[in-house]
């Protein structure tokens, strides 16, 4: 019986040996085959990678749970970029910024350091643009740094306290226990080809379009420190919406909400039909069958917005 217990133990340090050796180098494929777009931006010792292109009134965008910037220059920054200077981030954790909180990085400090980014950059006052939990950051950014933001542009933003709890990939993911134990079987067991299935869920009722996943780099998502950021700040979303909403009042910068009347993953209905009550003077542009992806399948919808939100702040 003790021989049997300790050819099991043995074979379990193997397997977890193979799977810390194969994650390791999976996330070194993925860092290689998609390395940083930009340049690193340090605010206050920390790096935060930037994507810069065109010239014109400057125009932040930020990304959605689990992205980088390349999600966001895949479709919509290049059509900016014709009108605009943009400016693409990686949020704290993902992509090539790197993570700060050991808790998870709040939206107001994800706000924060993005926006000292963005005026080292030259961008006092940018238009700022987020999608899902990018849109979330967005509204901390109008909220809590009023004096640097010039227009408010919100895309599928998850704005309203929910009810629904959290999955239960990333309930485990956000644990010390889950990303020592789960994160390496999944960096170095999952294969690329269910990762890039996966992408069509996010974005139903349409699909990733041709090209997407080979810009977008689904194995930097897959690295282990990613996926455990990521699920913190998830973790934490919720409470931190709760205490930011009774402030949506405040926000004075034109603003404009796009969001698609497909979308199954933050529900038009329950955020933007009531955050559009909450911000004074704000616009809502309802995108029929759109699902959650508007910054990438609607891309040339959401550019409109943007525009109309520049116009009204004069920037155009």
């Amino acid at each position: 019986m003790m021989r049997v217990g300790l050819i099991a133990l043995t074979l379990l340090v193997l397997l977890w040996a193979l799977a810390l050796w194969r994650a390791g180098r999976n996330e070194a494929r993925a860092e290689a085959a998609f390395p940083p777009e930009g340049q690193i931006v340090e605010v206050n010792g920390i790096p935060v990678h930037a994507v810069v292109m065109g010239e014109g009134p400057d125009v932040v965008l930020i990304h959605g749970s689990s992205g980088n910037t390349r999600d966001m220059t895949f479709a919509l920054a290049p059509i900016l970029a014709e009108n605009y200077r943009v400016i693409v981030f990686d949020r704290p954790g993902l992509g090539y910024s790197a993570s700060f909180n050991p808790d998870g990085e709040t939206i107001e400090q994800q706000a924060e350091i993005l926006q000292k980014a963005a005026a080292q950059l030259g961008a006092e006052k940018p238009i700022v643009a987020g999608q899902s939990y990018g849109g979330s950051v967005s509204l901390a950014w109008a909220v809590t740094r009023p004096d640097n933001i010039s227009g408010l542009v919100l895309i599928a933003a998850a704005a309203i306290p929910w009810e629904t709890p959290l999955d239960g990939f990333n309930t485990l993911a956000a644990t010390p226990t889950g990303n020592v134990t789960a994160l390496p079987l999944i960096t170095a067991f999952v294969p690329e080809w269910y990762v890039e299935k996966a992408l069509d869920k996010v974005f139903a009722p349409q699909t990733a379009p041709e090209g997407y996943a080979d810009h977008f780099g689904p194995g930097l998502t897959m690295r282990r420190a990613s996926m455990h950021a990521n699920a913190k700040q998830r973790a934490n979303l919720l409470k931190e919406v709760r205490a930011l909403q009774p402030r949506y009042g405040e926000i004075d910068v034109p603003t404009e909400i796009v969001h698609g009347t497909a979308d199954d993953t933050v529900g038009l209905g329950w955020h933007s039909h009531r955050l559009i009550e909450q911000i004074p003077g704000a616009e809502l542009i309802e995108l029929p069958g759109i699902g959650h992806m508007p910054q990438v399948v609607a891309a040339p919808e959401v550019a409109a917005a943007i525009d109309r939100a520049a116009q009204r702040a004069g920037l155009r």
